[in-house]
C-alpha cells in the first residue's frame, strides 16, 4: 500500500469591502477551518474592492495561523485598491500574491511553490 499526501486547497473567496464589518467576517471564515500541513489557503480576492487597515488584520491573522500549522496561505486576483494598501503596509513583501488562480498551481507543478511540512 502506497500512502500519498495531497495538497488540499481551501478557498476564501470575500466580497465587496473588508473593512471593520468584512474583515470579521473573513475572520470568522478562516476561524472555522483548522489550518493543517497539507492545505494550501488561497484567498481569491477577485470581488474585493476596497480593504482599509482593519481588513488587514484577518489577513495578517490568518497568515500566521497558517505558518504556524505548516500550512501555505496565498492571495491571489488582488484589485488595485487592495493592492494599494499591501504596498503602502508593504504587506505585498509577506504575502505571495498570485496574478490568478490557475497561476498559483502552475507555481506549485513547477515546485516553486513548496509546501511547508
Amino acid at each position: 500500500m502506497t500512502l500519498t499526501q495531497e495538497l488540499q486547497v481551501i478557498l476564501f473567496k470575500p466580497q465587496g469591502s473588508i473593512d471593520l464589518q468584512g474583515g470579521k467576517a473573513l475572520s470568522e471564515q478562516m476561524f472555522a477551518v483548522v489550518p493543517q500541513a497539507h492545505q494550501l489557503w488561497v484567498i481569491d480576492l477577485t470581488k474585493v474592492n476596497f480593504m482599509d487597515s482593519s481588513g488587514l488584520v484577518p489577513l495578517v491573522k490568518g497568515l500566521k495561523a497558517a505558518r504556524q500549522s505548516g500550512c501555505r496561505l496565498v492571495l491571489c486576483n488582488v484589485q488595485a485598491p487592495v493592492r494599494l494598501i499591501l504596498e503602502l503596509t508593504q504587506l505585498d513583501t509577506v504575502f505571495e500574491i498570485f496574478p490568478t488562480y490557475d497561476d498559483i498551481f502552475t507555481a506549485v507543478k513547477d515546485k516553486s511553490l513548496m509546501l511547508v511540512g
